[in-house]
């Protein structure tokens, strides 16, 4: 009974064990953000703007979707570097697939147009 017993324990403790895959993948987001808000030059802004093409197109985390406010920060230096119609679209692409950031979104278009 007592072996029955470790070996059902020693089980239980190893499945927990186990690693589970993350909700969204952010790549080098951190660095590369960091990066950008240190220099504010051209490399670290096109640094940066890569790193959010490789989070939307190589998206590994369990949901399969991009992480929550990755288009509208991207849509938002894209604006800075004057590729309104582009900025735009990602924004609304935020709006889209998280509705909840629709006020925020909405005050930066609103920005754009005045």
């Amino acid at each position: 009974m007592k072996k029955i017993l470790f070996i059902s324990l020693t089980v239980l403790l190893l499945a927990s064990c186990t690693p589970q895959k993350p909700l969204y993948s952010w790549g080098k987001y951190e660095a590369t953000s960091y990066n950008y808000l240190k220099n504010s030059d051209e490399k670290s802004t096109q640094e940066l703007i890569e790193t959010y093409q490789k989070i939307i197109e190589k998206q590994k985390g369990t949901r399969g979707v991009v992480p929550p406010g990755v288009y509208a920060d991207y849509g938002f230096v894209l604006l800075q570097a004057n590729k309104t119609e582009e900025g735009k679209t990602l924004l609304l692409k935020e709006v889209a697939l998280y509705p909840e950031s629709k006020i925020f979104i909405d005050r930066i278009l609103k920005m754009i147009e005045e």
